[in-house]
């Protein structure tokens, strides 16, 4: 165990260490000055002439907006077209059918949102032309979509007065070509020659070494699963995700995707500072972050290594730690790691099936979601910070009888109603759908016995997680529950839909609000940000608002649960 737990430290000191010079390097990118990659501007000067797009013309956070939204759109209509007819395209050795219209529409409204939950299983849910222009190309450019949209608050909160907030396309294009393209090649290279499948032939047959014929799913595997862990996406080529030996292959391979699960946001955090050239200030986030984290990560490490007390009282050896649902290669501990870092993340993968984890260390990837601010998705996770600093600054100001104001710029009505909205939208998808859905299984049980494989509290977490994990961008699941119906497929479209968009137009919408504004010069009386006392305001402020809503909710699914074993 103690080679276990140096394994899991060595795997987050290294995602810290990599994470402050690509910090340096985002904000470095998106302010225009030198780089490495400075050798790629021809080929994106090459696309935004081929787009008739002009990268010098600044927009306003409305038009930002507007082009984020429209080009999201056609996505998810070219996404439904392949998904809907894909059975009769080409690229199908397997012969996988088409998907049913409330299918596709739920698979196209996940990977364009960039939440990746998953209905089907990868192996006969989609075929390779699927897995590559619809779930493959979106798992790139919903990421960058994110990065763009946080660049834009950024600039927002330069000591200036503007209206003008940067070109949300060369900010779009440079995410792709210098961010996520480059990490998802070292990645995929590491993957494939680890044993990642990246093959267009079909499944292949073998026989066992007890002597069964069994056929191998296979194919362009090792691509995709690089951009799944890099840009926060996490839906599984293979149905068992990372947990499967092709997808995740070696203890080496665990540990590249681990690292790539939270690398960028992390970086995007501390960028913040940087790209202000308040370093500080994204020291001060980064740090409620990881605080956040720790206290969701450690508990749960602990709580998994000393296995299941219920398993225990029948006599089975638990000194491996709760070793249901976990890959044996990988170990209690390495499962541990991979379930918080993907939960508070907006990434999703498994390595290990949630479903089997113990009752409080399934709550703490619920907290993850809940709070959907420590790390969080590429770009968004910072925007989702963002508006509990908001909250947290106007707070600070009234208890010190100041105006509150934000490197500059003053917090008023309009801005607090904004993000307090944005802040309580996210308890309210969850609870809802979870009431809904618990409402129509307790009046009818017989007839949707096939959605709970597990009665009493159990089953509620499966519920609880399923819109949990849809309102976050999560994409994450309970696979205990039955989801690929009418209801599971279209309620969690809504409620995808409605997570994804709004929390990115409310903080866009705030910074450009801010951004009108005077710029009021620091002065004696001014609220410092970027200090640890701040830093704990915020930390609180994220906990009251979004964690303690959903205490009934916990007290209901894995609180319950868990006293049940004692």
């Amino acid at each position: 165990m103690n080679k276990e737990l140096l394994g899991i430290g060595a795997i987050f000191a290294s995602t810290v260490l990599l994470a402050i010079p690509l910090g340096r390097y985002l904000a470095a990118v998106y302010r225009g000055t030198r780089t490495p990659t400075d050798f790629l501007a021809p080929f994106e000067r090459l696309l935004f002439r081929v787009a008739g797009i002009n990268p010098l013309k600044e927009m306003s956070w409305q038009q930002h907006l507007v082009a984020l939204l429209t080009i999201n759109a056609l996505w998810f209509l070219w996404a439904m077209l392949v998904l809907c007819t894909q059975g009769s395209l080409p690229l199908n050795p397997d012969g996988n059918a088409s998907m049913s219209p409330d299918l596709a529409f739920n698979t196209a409204i996940s990977f364009v949102v960039n939440c990746n939950l998953q209905h089907y299983a990868g192996e006969t849910g989609l075929t390779y032309l699927s897995q590559l222009t619809v779930v493959m190309f979106l798992q790139f450019v919903t990421a960058a979509t994110g990065m763009a949209a946080c660049v834009v608050v950024f600039n927002a909160l330069q000591s200036r007065t503007t209206d003008k907030l940067g070109n949300f396309y060369l900010y779009f294009v440079k995410s792709l070509t210098r961010v996520l393209l480059p990490l998802s090649l070292a990645v995929a290279l590491v993957l494939a020659f680890q044993g990642t499948p990246m093959t267009f032939r079909a499944k292949q047959p073998l026989v066992t070494l007890q002597g069964d014929s069994v056929t191998v799913s296979r194919g362009p595997a090792a691509a995709m699963v690089a951009i799944k862990q890099l840009g926060t996406n996490g839906g599984g080529f293979f149905g068992a995700n990372s947990a499967h030996p092709l997808e995740n292959p070696t203890y080496l391979t665990n540990a590249v995707e681990n690292l790539s699960i939270v690398l960028i946001p992390m970086a995007m955090a501390l960028a913040f500072g940087f790209y202000l050239r308040r370093p500080q200030l994204g020291w001060m986030v980064f740090g409620v972050m990881t605080a956040g984290y720790l206290l969701l990560q450690l508990p749960t490490v602990y709580l998994e290594m000393h296995g299941n007390p219920a398993i225990a009282r029948l006599g089975i050896d638990q000194s491996l730690g709760a070793m249901e649902g976990k890959e044996i290669r990988l170990g209690a501990p390495a499962a541990a790691l991979w379930a918080i870092q993907t939960t508070v993340t907006s990434n999703g993968s498994v390595n290990a099936m949630h479903d089997s984890l113990m009752p409080l260390s399934g709550m703490n990837a619920l907290l993850g979601m809940m709070t959907n601010a420590f790390y969080g998705g590429v770009g968004v996770g910072f925007l989702n910070f963002f508006v509990f600093i908001i909250v947290a600054v106007f707070i600070s100001g009234l208890m010190v009888g100041r105006t509150p104001e934000l490197l500059g710029k003053k917090i008023e009505a309009r801005e607090m109603k904004i993000a307090i909205l944005i802040a309580l939208l996210h308890p309210l998808l969850i609870l809802t759908g979870t009431a809904m859905a618990a409402y129509l299984h307790s009046h009818d049980p017989q007839a949707l016995s096939s959605w709970l494989a597990n009665p009493g509290f159990h089953g509620f977490s499966e519920v609880l997680y399923e819109y949990t994990s849809s309102a976050a961008n999560n994409g994450s699941g309970f696979e205990g529950l039955g989801d690929n119906t009418p209801w599971w497929n279209m309620s969690t479209g809504v409620v995808m839909l409605l997570a994804r968009y709004l929390p990115i137009i409310g903080p866009v919408a705030i910074a450009g609000l801010l951004a009108r504004k005077k710029f009021i010069p620091e002065s004696v009386g001014t609220l410092r940000t970027d200090t640890a006392t701040f830093g704990a305001m915020v930390f609180f402020v994220i906990w009251i608002i979004a964690a303690l809503a959903f205490f009934p909710a916990l007290a209901l699914g894995p609180l319950a649960e868990h006293f049940t074993l004692y």
